[in-house]
């Protein structure tokens, strides 16, 4: 009888472990209100080091889509995050301006602030823990 104990103890301990374990969480983002199939999305994870001085912790591109976009940051570790966005229309990998100062390109960034002038990490930070989070950001 204990032979069958110690087998069925090993069978749900197998069965019951894990096969593709994988270190953080997904962030998943759908931006909206793409206007037009042009040039590249570029959306950048980060820090608050990194915020607003170039790439990210985690960076994404691709070609641009009419409508919604969806794309997934994979293994983001727990921690304070914030996310842009730029449809690059041109394709320069950077964000053009007008001669005014305004940007020239649809931006957007976590938590949809859009107030007036450069966006503060505060403003649009957002928390990862340990569930995978889905965010929406609008041009």
């Amino acid at each position: 009888m204990k032979p069958i104990i110690y087998l069925f103890f090993i069978l749900t301990t197998l069965l019951g472990a894990p096969t593709n374990h994988t270190e953080g969480v997904m962030v998943t983002v759908t931006l909206e209100n793409v206007l037009n199939d042009q040039g590249e999305i570029l959306a950048a994870l980060h820090t608050e080091e990194t915020f607003m001085k170039g790439a990210g912790v985690a960076n994404f591109k691709t070609p641009a889509q009419k409508g919604a976009v969806s794309f997934t940051f994979e293994g983001v570790a727990p921690g304070t995050y914030a996310i842009s966005v730029l449809h690059d229309l041109n394709s320069n990998q950077r964000m053009d301006f007008e001669s005014n100062g305004m940007p020239g390109e649809p931006y957007g960034m976590s938590g949809n602030d859009m107030s007036m002038g450069p966006p503060t990490f505060d403003a649009v930070k957002f928390q990862v823990g340990t569930e995978d989070i889905h965010l929406r950001i609008r041009f």
